[in-house]
């Protein structure tokens, strides 16, 4: 049954996106329905993860995507299938599961009021440092993420967001987000919460981009009581032709204590070629509501045959030894 929803879904994307006499489809940037302001694509990935005697193999990110732009708006819905299907072998043991529900990952339209100043209403990714802006698996070079990523902010938020710009010799970018209501989708973040609000400011000139991130919500990590939690953290991107250095480390407490001290990461990613390109991750964590600090070091392989597919292998040591694993992912971008 599930092959046959699947065939189901390809050949609706294969419908999609087939050339029509006056239309051209170039895999990566969605097709026009008719012509309308109206985009639609979607992407895919699939990964095997192997750790500690235990492989697991993932349909995942399974996903709709549809977008347009018409005067000073724009808009951008999404729609997919998280760990659709799941197979995992251990100990010579087998088990499957499979998760069937639509989640809402983001839905909001964006208004550029002038060149300054721009509006953002919906659920759309939290503008907190630089990862969390590449949330699609083919757009990223590595499998993972950091853990930073899901420890100190909430991923997403539902609410406004107003984008100051200043131009100069240099670019100054200032986000406000604010949120007092519930998620879109409560299902689909890191935190479940109903109160946002963030301050980020960006610097940029040259190469190089520097942020820092300060928020303030009220979250519920894991199956902790509910709680008011703030977050802070500093981000700096330098990126060339060849070289790109990400580097992002910040903490999270709540009114007494620290729930996250740190967590950061460090990261090179050298492009070879345009297909091919090596990365080193070092990433530090000490996660309080978990009692877990690590230290993890990630070495990985990006090869794009085309831009819009991605193949890429990681091995992942840790400071607790138990958790080294390796990762290799397919993601499709259409």
């Amino acid at each position: 049954m599930i092959f046959m929803k699947l065939f189901l879904f390809f050949s609706l994307l294969s419908s999609l996106f087939a050339e029509t006499p006056t239309q051209k489809y170039s895999l990566g940037e969605g097709v026009q329905v008719a012509q309308l302001p109206l985009y639609v694509g979607g992407y895919f990935s699939a990964d095997y993860r192997g750790i500690d005697g235990n492989n697991s193999y993932r349909l995942n990110d399974l996903a709709l995507l549809s977008y347009g732009a018409y005067s000073k708006f724009s808009y951008l819905a999404e729609i997919e299938y998280k760990n659709f299907y799941l197979y995992n072998e251990n100990a010579g043991k087998y088990t499957s599961s499979q998760d069937r529900r639509v989640h809402t990952e983001r839905l909001y339209l964006h208004y550029e009021l002038d060149e300054r100043n721009a509006f953002t209403l919906g659920k759309y990714n939290t503008p907190a440092g630089f990862w969390n802006l590449l949330p699609i698996n083919v757009l990223r070079e590595t499998t993972s993420i950091p853990q930073s990523t899901m420890l100190l902010f909430p991923t997403f938020t539902t609410g406004v967001l107003w984008n100051y710009k200043n131009y100069g010799d240099a670019t100054i970018n200032v986000d406000i987000i604010a949120q007092n209501n519930a998620d879109l989708d409560p299902t689909y973040n890191n935190y479940k919460l109903d109160e946002h609000y963030a301050l980020g400011i960006a610097y940029e000139k040259d190469n190089l981009q520097v942020k820092l991130n300060f928020g303030f919500f009220d979250g519920r990590p894991a199956n902790d009581a509910s709680k008011a939690l703030y977050y802070y953290m500093a981000s700096l991107k330098y990126a060339t032709d060849t070289l790109e250095i990400l580097a992002e480390l910040g903490s999270q407490k709540s009114t007494n204590v620290f729930t996250t001290k740190y967590a950061g990461y460090l990261q090179g990613v050298y492009k070879f070629t345009q297909k091919h390109a090596g990365v080193l991750r070092l990433e530090s964590y000490d996660d309080r509501v978990h009692s877990i600090q690590e230290e993890i070091a990630i070495f990985a392989y990006s090869y794009r045959p085309i831009y819009p597919v991605s193949l890429k292998m990681e091995y992942q040591f840790h400071s607790v030894h138990q958790n080294n694993q390796v990762q290799c992912s397919v993601s499709v971008l259409f």
